[in-house]
């Protein structure tokens, strides 16, 4: 009989301990999730001053604030997963430019600024294309190439706001200013993380 309670004494013990352990762990685990939080947002600023480094083009604290906004930014590992994730923003806003630029097109009654706006159409339409092949490269690890494609892609902001000179004063501006300078600051961060692996 002694045995038996010494045996359920154990097991009491046993369950207290395990009890303990776990709320232990538990009021640990918001540190872990902060700290998580913290090392992700410094490897962020980390990388981005080292792309502003390498290029005077790439706005630090843009950097940090475009990153910090995306979920594959905030949980990027590594350089390379940061590389990937800039280079998808970049992606997805000529993409989104390129959409906005057919439906302001469709829309437009003159002639002229409609062909304009077929033009940057084309230009961000060929960006996203050729980003989305960055990714690719990016992806597989095919830095150098995937550096090249960026830089190419990089110019379509310009061309399209070239297509508007002489227009600037008449339509008060670029139609698309705005979008082409977000793209712009995207697409340099995007080339400055990946020059950085490459």
């Amino acid at each position: 009989m002694a045995m038996q309670q010494g045996g359920r004494g154990h097991t009491t013990s046993m369950a207290v301990l395990a009890v303990a352990v776990a709320v232990l762990i538990l009021a640990g685990a918001p540190r872990t999730a902060q700290a998580a939080v913290m090392a992700a947002s410094a490897g962020i600023e980390e990388a981005c001053r080292g792309a502003a480094g390498r290029d005077a083009a790439v706005d630090y604290e843009h950097c940090v604030a475009s990153l910090s906004s995306d979920s594959e930014g905030r949980d990027a590992a590594d350089m390379h997963a940061l590389a990937a994730a800039a280079t998808r923003m970049a992606v997805e806003h000529a993409a989104a430019t390129e959409a906005r630029m057919e439906g302001l097109g469709e829309a437009e009654g003159s002639p002229r600024a409609r062909a304009r706006l077929g033009r940057c159409t084309e230009l961000y339409g060929a960006a996203a294309d050729v980003l989305r092949d960055a990714l690719d490269n990016i992806r597989v690890r095919v830095y150098g190439r995937a550096v090249e494609q960026i830089a190419a892609a990089l110019g379509a902001a310009e061309r399209c706001e070239d297509a508007w000179k002489g227009e600037e004063e008449a339509r008060g501006g670029v139609p698309v200013a705005g979008h082409d300078k977000e793209y712009g600051r995207l697409a340099v961060i995007a080339l400055g993380l990946t020059s950085g692996i490459a």
